[in-house]
C-alpha cells in the first residue's frame, strides 16, 4: 500500500511517499516558499535521483499539485498513475482534547480541527489546507490525522492544569496540551528496541531540541509530563520562542512598549530567545560561532539555552523518581555535540557517565552515547515522525 505523507507549514511542504508495510521511502522532498519569492520544489527519489523546479507556486494546493506531477513524471517519478496511492498521512499540531490518537479524516474531525485553530493558529490553519487539497486533486481517498498533541492525552490533571480558575479550563479548555508527540513517541520507542529494554519498565526523558524544542517525560511508555504547554511557547527557550515567561512580565512589557495582544504575541513567538537574546541569529549554528568569537550576548544565549533543557531533565527525573533513558532528537539534538555535552554534564548525580569523547564530533547518527557502565543511558536517536504517520495511516486506513 502505498502512503504519502504531507507535513503542511504556513509556506511549506514536507512529503514522503511510502511503501508500506514495509516502511520503505520511495520519494521524498520539500515545496518551499509558497506564496513567495523564490517558491521551489526539491524532489529525490530512493534511487538518488534529484530534481529541483523553482517557479511561481501560491498556494498550498497549487504546491501540492506540482509534487503529485513529480511523482508521475516519466523521468522523476516514481509512480505510473496517481491512483497508485492509496493513502494520505497528515501532520496535525493540535488536536485539543479530542484526539488521544490518529484518526481517519471525516468531516467531523475537520470539524474540529477548524475549532482547535484558534489554540494553533500558525499551525492548524496550514494543516488543513493540506486536507482541503488532497480532498480537491484527489476525491475520495482515504485520509488519516497524526497530532502532535495525542501523545501527551495521556498526562494526569495535575500535570496539564494552571494555576487559574478551574472555570476556564472547563468552559475554555485552557490547559497544557505539549507538541512533537510524534517526534516523543518514536524516539522513546527506539531507544529501547536499540537497548532491548522494555518501554513499559522505564522512565524516560526525551529531548526534541530543534528551532522548536520540548522536553518529555515519559513513564512506562506514557507521556506524563511534557515542556510546551496550550501553546508552542511554553517551555525551554526556542530559536525565535521566549519559552517560560512570568506572565507579570509580559503584561509590563505591553503597558511600557505600548503593545497590543496581537504584536505581543509575535513578540513571545518571533522575537525572542535565541535570535531575541543574542541578536545574532534564531539558528544555533550561528549563535555558536558568534559565541566562540567572544560575542557576549550569543554567549550568554548559548549558556541559557543548555541550562534550562537541563532543568527540565533535572525537575523531570525528580517527577518520575529517576531515570533509567535520556534521548537526544531534533536538528540541534542530532546534530550539536557541544551543546548535548553542556546539557549532560553536571548530571552525574542522576547516574550518567557520558562519554564526551564518542559526542565530541558526532552528528546525526543514532548512537549510544553514555558509557557501558552507565547506569542511565544516553542516546541519540534521529526521529522520524514521517515514518511514524505512515505508520499510523496505514493502521488506520489499510483495510
Amino acid at each position: 500500500m502505498k502512503v504519502i505523507v504531507l507535513n503542511c507549514g504556513s509556506s511549506s511542504i514536507k512529503y514522503q511517499l511510502f511503501n508500506m508495510p514495509a516502511e520503505e521511502v520511495i520519494a521524498k522532498g520539500l515545496v518551499d516558499k509558497i506564496g513567495l519569492k523564490g517558491a521551489c520544489i526539491k524532489h529525490k527519489r530512493n534511487d538518488g535521483k534529484e530534481l529541483k523546479v523553482e517557479g511561481e507556486i501560491l498556494d498550498h494546493q497549487a504546491g501540492i499539485e506540482y509534487l503529485l506531477g513529480i511523482l508521475i513524471d516519466k523521468d522523476y517519478g516514481s509512480l505510473k498513475m496517481l491512483d497508485e496511492i492509496e493513502a494520505v498521512g497528515h501532520r496535525v499540531v493540535h488536536g485539543a482534547e479530542e484526539f488521544c490518537g490518529s484518526v481517519a479524516i471525516t468531516d467531523e474531525v475537520i470539524d474540529v480541527l477548524e475549532k482547535a485553530s484558534d489554540l494553533a493558529p500558525l499551525h492548524n490553519p496550514p494543516n488543513l489546507k493540506g486536507i482541503y487539497a488532497m480532498q480537491q486533486l484527489l476525491p475520495g481517498i482515504a485520509q488519516a490525522g497524526v497530532f502532535d498533541t495525542a501523545f501527551h492525552q495521556t498526562m494526569p490533571e495535575h500535570s496539564f492544569l494552571y494555576g487559574i480558575p478551574y472555570s476556564l479550563y472547563e468552559k475554555h479548555k485552557i490547559r497544557r496540551y505539549g507538541f512533537h508527540g510524534t517526534s516523543h513517541k518514536y524516539v522513546s520507542a527506539r531507544a529501547c528496541e536499540v537497548l532491548d529494554q522494555d518501554i513499559l519498565t522505564k522512565k524516560i526523558i526525551t529531548c526534541h531540541l530543534g528551532n522548536g524544542a520540548s522536553i518529555t517525560a515519559i513513564l512506562n511508555g506514557e507521556s506524563v509530563d511534557t515542556s510546551m504547554g496550550m501553546t508552542p511557547i511554553e517551555g525551554v527557550m526556542m530559536g525565535t520562542r521566549c519559552g517560560d515567561l512570568d506572565v507579570g512580565a509580559l503584561f509590563h512589557i505591553m503597558n511600557i512598549e505600548d503593545l497590543n495582544v496581537k504584536n505581543a504575541n509575535t513578540l513571545v513567538n518571533k522575537f525572542s530567545g535565541m535570535l531575541g537574546v543574542s541578536g545574532v541569529s534564531s539558528d544555533m549554528r550561528d549563535v555558536e560561532i558568534a559565541a566562540q568569537k567572544g560575542h557576549h550576548r550569543a554567549e550568554v544565549a548559548y549558556k541559557m539555552y543548555a541550562y534550562r533543557v537541563k532543568k527540565y531533565i533535572g525537575a523531570y527525573a525528580a517527577a518520575m523518581g529517576g531515570v533509567d533513558i535520556i534521548i537526544f532528537t531534533g536538528g540541534i539534538g542530532e546534530n550539536d555535540p557541544v551543546t548535548r555535552a553542556n546539557i549532560i554534564d553536571g548530571l552525574e548525580f542522576l547516574g550518567v557517565d557520558f562519554d564526551f569523547k564518542l559526542n565530541k564530533g558526532l552528528r546525526g547518527r543514532e548512537v549510544i552515547l553514555s558509557k557501558s557502565e552507565s547506569k542511565t543511558k544516553v542516546l541519540v536517536i534521529p526521529t522520524n515522525e514521517e515514518l511514524m504517520i505512515a505508520k499510523d495511516a496505514f493502521d488506520i486506513l489499510g483495510s
